[in-house]
């Protein structure tokens, strides 16, 4: 998943109760469905975020050796500014870019 180039609104909007039923026929299914692709996003954020900010760990018991670093700061605002997994699931779910299948 190429975070720089999502189209995800970073701000609430409102969907077509219509548009995010259509590919299922019921709302509660499909909901079911982005809520478990915005958990997957979640995890990907969250493992990706962790493995960058890892680069700049420092294993210091001391307080007095706590310096500003500005390239970690950049990395951990870049992900504040990205849309939420919630809102990357959601238009992932309309661009039909999101498989799943019924449970038999």
């Amino acid at each position: 998943m190429d975070l720089k180039k999502t189209t995800a609104p970073v701000n609430t909007i409102t969907y077509n109760k219509a548009t995010i039923e259509a590919p299922t026929g019921n709302i509660y299914e499909a909901i079911t469905i982005i809520a478990k692709r915005a958990s997957q996003i979640n995890s990907e954020i969250k493992k990706e975020l962790i493995e960058k900010l890892d680069e700049f760990a420092t294993y210091n018991d001391s307080l007095e050796e706590i310096f500003e670093n500005k390239e970690q700061i950049e990395v951990s605002k870049f992900y504040e500014k990205l849309p939420k997994p919630h809102a990357l699931a959601v238009q992932e779910w309309l661009e039909d870019k999101i498989y799943y299948r019924e449970a038999k």
